[in-house]
């Protein structure tokens, strides 16, 4: 479980302007559900002084996710649209006394998301940044110039960083190399020299193996000796019944906190990246159940190490499926 602050859990239990504004003439959409966020912002901007009146959210992801785009909302109002524009992630980080690290992508996420929406009131055009060869991340739909704002806003040094921050690299390794490559050019850019972490792994007395860092007290000591083998075992790829498997414990993991608030959730069938589930209890119908779901969602990709899309089946869909 993440190691969250009482204000982040402030925000995601008792989310403050949920819901979009009324009279709302500011929109700002970003994420997609595909990719497993998503955030809609909506203003309502006084034209006499841009002044942000009133701000409201709608969120498809986890507990952070939901926190930050809360505290975002309180943050804004009052301010006028260039004072807002100048908070940054880390200030909404900030304002809930800190996000796990794992997490810090969800307040850049409602950076872009107030950038967004200010574009939209201005009648300004959001360039596409997705040219071709732009797309670094293809797992999570990550482009260049977002790592590239997100490394020189938050001064990031590594790959691990740039995940935790825009979620990069979090699905497959086959963007590392185009994420340390942006990360060599940003650090040089402010006079530091970028590591790549094979290199850092041995300096720190660390030995990657399948990207889990085991620390070893003597490896110093052992490679002054005899040079360590730097080669990477193969992945094994899940059979079918084991990444079966691997779901129903990790639903089993989750399945007491939502008991807890007298829910549940049952694991219906998976196709492919789809999984889809059943909720139970007080899940179905609440106002948070696709926060719900995008927090299964989440625990899920992390379990599997790769993006699953999880759906939720309803009991009408059940009793059709079962007559057809």
């Amino acid at each position: 479980m993440w190691d969250y602050s009482e204000k982040v859990k402030e925000h995601f239990y008792d989310p403050k302007n949920a819901g979009a504004v009324n009279e709302a003439n500011a929109v700002g959409d970003v994420g997609s559900l595909s990719c497993g966020d998503a955030l809609r912002l909506t203003l309502k901007v006084e034209p006499a002084t841009d002044i942000i009146l009133d701000a409201g959210f709608q969120t498809f992801g986890c507990g952070s996710a939901i926190a930050s785009s809360s505290a975002l909302t309180e943050m804004v109002k009052g301010l006028t649209l260039d004072d807002a524009l100048k908070i940054s992630n880390q200030d909404i980080a900030d304002y809930l006394d800190g996000l796990p690290p794992e997490k810090m992508h969800c307040s850049v996420m409602g950076r872009e998301a107030l950038q967004a929406a200010v574009a939209d009131y201005r009648g300004e055009e959001i360039e596409d940044d997705h040219e071709e060869g732009a797309l670094i991340c293809k797992c999570f739909a990550i482009d260049a110039v977002m790592i590239r704002d997100t490394i020189k806003s938050n001064s990031l040094s590594s790959v691990e960083d740039v995940t935790n921050f825009t979620k990069a690299g979090g699905g497959c390794s086959s963007c590392h190399e185009g994420i340390e490559q942006i990360l060599a050019e940003e650090m040089e850019a402010r006079g530091e020299k970028f590591v790549p972490a094979p290199i850092a792994a041995k300096q720190k007395n660390v030995v990657t193996l399948n990207s889990d860092e085991l620390v070893i007290p003597e490896a110093k000591k052992a490679t002054e000796e005899k040079p360590v083998e730097t080669k990477k075992k193969a992945k094994t790829k899940l059979t079918s019944v084991q990444r079966i498997h691997l779901i129903e414990k990790t639903l089993e993991e989750i399945r007491p906190s939502l008991q807890r608030d007298h829910g549940d959730v049952e694991l219906i069938d998976v196709d492919g990246k789809n999984i889809y589930v059943k909720l139970i209890g007080a899940c179905v119908g609440c106002q948070l159940a696709t926060a719900t779901v995008g927090g299964i969602q989440q625990k899920l990709i992390e379990a599997l190490g790769e993006f699953v899309k999880v759906l939720p089946v309803t009991e009408q869909q059940l009793s059709e499926i079962a007559e057809a």
